[in-house]
C-alpha cells in the first residue's frame, strides 16, 4: 500500500518506543496557556514526520504571525513532510484567522480539518467515516481538493427504538453475538434484539481498516493519520 499512514505519538510514547514506526506525527503542539504563541513544540523529531497543532487549549489572544513563524521554524528544522491543524472547535473566527495565516506562511503542505478548510487553499483533513458510512459519500463535497484521512477503527452503536434511533461513538457488544462483515463498507458488525430496541454494533477490524485505506488510495487520498495508541 503506497498511501502513507502516519501514527500520531506523544512525546512520552516516542521516548518509550524502542523502534519508531516508519512514519510518525507529533501529537501535539498547543496554543500557549500564558503566551501569544505555541507550547509543546518538539525538541527532536525524525525527518519526514508530520507536526500536529490542535486546539485542546482554545485560541485566545494568540498572535497568528508568531504561531505561523514557530510552526514554520519547527517544520524546517526537522524537515517535516507536512503540518496538520487538528482544530475541533468549529466556528471560532480566531482559529480561522490563524489557520489562514499558517497555510499562507508555511512552505510544506498544511492540512486543515473540514470546519476550517472550506475557504483555504490547502489539503482537507477528513474525520474518519463512521463504520457504516461509505467513504465515497464523505469525500464527495471536496471534489478537486487534496484529501488527508483520519484512520480509525471507528467503533459505534446505533440503537433503534419505537421513538427513533440514536448513535453513540462506542461499541461494546455482549459476548456470543454473530459477527458479520460488510465488504463494500469495510466494516464488521453484530446485532442484538431486545424487547425495547435493536442494537447495531459497528467497528472496523485491522483487516477492515487496511481495505478502507486501500480504497482511500484509489480514490486519490494522499495521507492517512491515526493514533499510535489505537492502531499500532
Amino acid at each position: 500500500m503506497a498511501l502513507p499512514v502516519y501514527l500520531a505519538m506523544t512525546a512520552g510514547e516516542i521516548s518509550r518506543c524502542s523502534q519508531l514506526p516508519e512514519q510518525i506525527a507529533w501529537m501535539a503542539c498547543h496554543f500557549s496557556s500564558y503566551g501569544l504563541g505555541l507550547s509543546n513544540l518538539p525538541r527532536d523529531l525524525p525527518e519526514g514526520s508530520i507536526l500536529i497543532l490542535n486546539d485542546r487549549i482554545p485560541v485566545q489572544d494568540h498572535d497568528p504571525d508568531l504561531v505561523a513563524h514557530q510552526l514554520r521554524e519547527s517544520a524546517v528544522n526537522f524537515n517535516a513532510s507536512g503540518v496538520l491543524l487538528d482544530f475541533q472547535r468549529p466556528g471560532d473566527p480566531r482559529s480561522a484567522a490563524i489557520a489562514s495565516v499558517i497555510t499562507q506562511t508555511l512552505t510544506c503542505p498544511v492540512a486543515v480539518t473540514e470546519s476550517y478548510a472550506g475557504e483555504l487553499n490547502c489539503p482537507v483533513f477528513l474525520e474518519a467515516p463512521r463504520a457504516y458510512q461509505p467513504l465515497e459519500s464523505c469525500i464527495a463535497k471536496w471534489d478537486g481538493r487534496e484529501l488527508w484521512l483520519e484512520a480509525s477503527y471507528a467503533p459505534g452503536t446505533i440503537t433503534v427504538t419505537q421513538t427513533g434511533s440514536q448513535y453513540t461513538e462506542k461499541a461494546d457488544p455482549p459476548e456470543g453475538l454473530t459477527i458479520h462483515r460488510d465488504e463494500p463498507l469495510h466494516c464488521s458488525y453484530c446485532i442484538r434484539k431486545t424487547d425495547e430496541s435493536v442494537d447495531f454494533y459497528f467497528r472496523r477490524t485491522a483487516e477492515d481498516l487496511t481495505a478502507l485505506l486501500e480504497k482511500a488510495e484509489k480514490l486519490g487520498i494522499t495521507h492517512a493519520v491515526g493514533l499510535y495508541q489505537e492502531l499500532f
